[in-house]
């Protein structure tokens, strides 16, 4: 069976995702970020998530030199961020955005949850590459709303 591309990702976008921003600050650069909804849990034991980075991406070469990375959950009143690091050419955090984490990691500033993970595997995985993070330190905040993103829009839980 041939699978039309656009098809295929408008029937995988019915599901509707939380929408991330993952960041990193490698040695001697700038910390940077993107945003993301291929944000997936592993395991509880060890303590793993995974994220996938189209092989394409602009960020491809700032992911593909880092030893560890953050997950941030975007809350419902942050969809101008998720906008905004969701653009090409647009990746370099803003002071105001985000915070250090106890890793020293970017955690995005009012994130409904952030997740510090050390590299735990790279796998190729198509047109993507697929990072595994083992998690280090997390934060939740129970009392915010996540941004929710299904069908090409961001929508709300009720």
């Amino acid at each position: 069976m041939q699978i039309d591309n656009r098809e295929f990702r408008d029937a995988l976008g019915t599901f509707p995702t939380g929408v991330c921003i993952i960041t990193a600050h490698p040695q001697g650069q700038k910390p940077f970020g993107m945003t993301a909804n291929s944000f997936a849990a592993v395991s509880l034991d060890p303590a793993l998530i995974l994220w996938s980075l189209q092989n394409s991406s602009d960020c491809f070469d700032g992911f593909s030199a880092i030893d560890k990375f953050a997950v941030s959950v975007l809350a419902s009143d942050q969809l101008a961020l998720s906008d905004q690091y969701a653009r090409r050419n647009s990746h370099d955090l803003k002071p105001q955005h985000f915070r250090l984490g106890k890793s020293g990691l970017p955690i995005i500033r009012g994130a409904v949850s952030s997740f510090e993970c050390n590299i735990w595997a790279k796998n190729p995985g198509g047109d993507h590459v697929i990072f595994i993070g083992e998690v280090t330190h997390f934060e939740s905040n129970a009392n915010k709303q996540p941004l929710v993103f299904s069908s090409g829009q961001y929508c709300a839980l009720r």
